[in-house]
């Protein structure tokens, strides 16, 4: 009982790694993350906001696109605090149960964005496939629907995995591999057999993931099908055009997460440093380069970021 109680007691705080090896270069760091985070915030904060006030993209376009900058920021601002706390120097130590929330959070939302992202995709094939009933298919209704749903599909799978943590002994090093909470980083720590979390994450990751890349693959096929039936070459680039933003959004999210989950796997003997610059580019990337590619290559929210941080007359002018 006394073993039991000291074990339970030593896994109730971890530590956090910031950059290994320039621990006396953490506050030069901290820079230029904090303007990669700042910058997401705002980018994504703009956008909700051009989206709500502006009557003429209250769309099933950019009501995706406003899902998508919700779950960008759901995804980074988890990880924000205890960044800075690290890069700081103010404390690497974190609790059992925060890290049981952080991890929620990472987790539920990048698998909210994919969900989001698929949903984005069969926009651009209703949009693009049957556009006389764009309007009707997609109402305020159902795309409300499909939001609760991509929250609660990623959310609910979540709560087995991370139910079975406090139950788990950590005797072995407390030391997390990044300076947030991931469920593959978290059980490598723990004594005790994990079977079950290993076998039904993958489970989760492949059906949620998989079954979101394959909707979004099978979409293109049908979008392509569709365009190369148009007969005009201008007519044809001006509906893959369309699509443009989307593809971006779909390879910064998917490269990343594919890349930080394949060195978890199978990459114990690969440098620290990749492991750790992979997981904060899965993290940060997304959100800071969304805006910044819907901002560019779609007209009416570029129009909306003019109208908003320019006088009208220049920001007609510069359109």
């Amino acid at each position: 009982m006394a073993t039991l109680n000291s074990s339970n007691s030593l896994s109730s705080t971890f530590y956090l790694t910031g950059i290994p090896g320039y621990e006396e270069f953490h506050h030069w760091i901290s820079i230029p993350f904090c303007l990669l985070y700042l910058g997401g915030i705002m980018g994504n904060c703009t956008i909700l906001h051009i989206v709500r006030r502006d009557p003429r993209l209250h769309e099933p376009m950019y009501y995706f696109l406003a899902m998508l900058s919700l779950t960008d920021m759901g995804m980074s601002i988890p990880t924000m605090l205890s960044l800075f706390r690290v890069l700081w120097s103010i404390s690497r130590e974190i609790q059992f149960n925060i890290c049981v929330v952080q991890m929620f959070f990472i987790h539920t939302f990048s698998f909210t964005e994919s969900s989001v992202l698929l949903a984005m995709a069969l926009d651009r094939y209703v949009a693009i496939c049957h556009p006389l009933r764009y309007v009707t298919i997609l109402t305020p209704r159902l795309i409300t629907k499909i939001g609760i749903a991509a929250f609660l599909r990623s959310a609910l799978p979540m709560i087995p995995l991370l139910a079975r943590l406090p139950f788990f002994p950590f005797c072995h090093s407390h030391i997390l591999s990044h300076s947030y909470c991931l469920h593959q980083d978290i059980i490598c720590l723990a004594c005790a057999d994990t079977k079950f979390n290993v076998i039904y994450g993958m489970i989760v990751i492949t059906m949620l993931w998989g079954m979101d890349s394959l909707g979004i693959f099978v979409s293109y096929v049908f979008i392509l099908h569709s365009v190369l039936k148009i007969s005009s070459r201008e007519g044809r680039f001006k509906s893959l055009n369309t699509c443009a933003s989307h593809i971006c959004a779909v390879l910064i999210l998917y490269v990343p997460m594919i890349g930080l989950s394949i060195i978890h796997r199978f990459g114990k003997h690969s440098s620290p440093l990749s492991l750790i610059l992979m997981g904060h580019i899965y993290l940060l990337v997304p959100p800071v380069l969304n805006p910044i590619i819907y901002s560019v290559k779609t007209k009416q929210i570029r129009q909306g970021v003019l109208h908003l941080f320019l006088p009208q007359k220049i920001s007609s002018a510069v359109i």
